[in-house]
């Protein structure tokens, strides 16, 4: 049976994936109160950390509640890798390091790093030599299925990292090119789970509980990544261990109840950040999330976009369950 490099309590663990601008620490502390079993930082600058760059380093805060926590650290330099590992064990201590192989954004890519090192199998090597080589950590990568369809070879990919000293792996099963196009290949998953010795993660098209479920049944994986399938629904870690341990998927909360997750997550945001009002503004993407589906959406949709303070939060969502109450007993 595949051995997680770190202490985990779980036979098949679910991990929060890496995301820019949304896996901050609380959303991943909100999300191990329900149920993910891992989570990791959003990706960070290998330069922005070895160059102590105070707004990087100020990424890298995570508090005891978010552990097992992994540091995920991008760049094509494997000294600036190396160094910025060093580091990251030196000062923060997580559990593991991970390099993200993965990220489609352009601004990253344009320097070689994330996917774009899938254009260079013997870069990645190196990469990941460099940083097992810095720290006593455990180190695992974030891979798409490869630069292109002319070079899709997950099975080649990951057995390079293998043998380069990567500990996990996960794999999102579409090329770069595709960005976020298309359909995840989830038998790629499946493929190298077959071929690797070390532990796969799948990850990919996640929505639901039971899409989580569907894809570890199918293909084998060792855990379960999931991505924007927890924006707005931290309990789709609930729901999927439920299914995981053959019990009924407890329902999604009701409105009331999902108002009242948004505030606790709006408030660990408040008191995590420095500026509140920023904060604020930046917290709106998770207002859109936590809002979606309920009745008349798109207008406490755009009220929420226009907040501009945490208490405004508080009060759009009161003034909608007070309205919605008027309606159901006016009916």
């Amino acid at each position: 049976m595949n051995r997680f490099p770190f202490q985990v309590d779980a036979d098949i663990p679910l991990y929060l994936a890496p995301m820019a601008g949304v896996s901050e620490s609380p959303f991943r502390r909100l999300c191990r109160r329900f149920g993910a079993d891992v989570v990791e930082t959003e990706f960070l600058s290998a330069e922005g950390i070895r160059r102590e760059n105070a707004a990087t380093l100020d990424k890298l805060r995570f508090g005891a509640d978010e552990r097992p926590i992994g540091v995920q650290i991008f760049g094509a330099e494997p000294a600036a890798m190396g160094d910025a590992a060093r580091l990251v064990t030196d000062v923060f201590a997580p559990e593991f390091i991970d390099i993200n192989f993965g990220c489609p954004v352009k601004k990253v890519v344009r320097r070689n790093g994330g996917s774009g090192c899938l254009k260079d199998l013997d870069l990645v090597e190196k990469v990941i030599k460099a940083v097992a080589s810095a720290t006593p950590l455990p180190v695992t990568v974030k891979i798409r299925s490869g630069w292109s369809e002319e070079m899709r070879d997950p099975v080649k990919i990951g057995l390079r990292c293998q043998d380069a000293g990567a500990r996990a792996i996960a794999l999102h099963p579409r090329t770069r090119t595709q960005m976020y196009s298309g359909s995840a290949r989830w038998e790629e998953i499946g493929l190298l789970v077959d071929a690797l010795d070390i532990p796969v993660i799948g990850n990919g098209d996640i929505k639901t509980a039971e899409d989580a479920v569907r894809m570890q049944k199918e293909t084998g994986c060792a855990a379960v990544m999931i991505g924007r399938g927890a924006f707005g629904q931290p309990w789709i870690f609930d729901q999927t261990r439920a299914l995981l341990d053959g019990k009924p998927k407890p329902a999604a909360p009701p409105i009331a109840r999902r108002f009242e997750v948004a505030l606790e997550h709006a408030k660990m945001a408040e008191e995590y950040e420095n500026d509140p009002r920023g904060a604020a503004i930046e917290f709106r993407k998770h207002l859109g999330w936590y809002v979606k589906g309920i009745h008349g959406s798109a207008d406490v949709r755009k009220q929420l976009h226009a907040v501009d303070s945490f208490a405004d939060i508080a009060r759009i969502f009161r003034e909608y369950l007070d309205r919605e109450s008027e309606l159901r007993t006016a009916a």
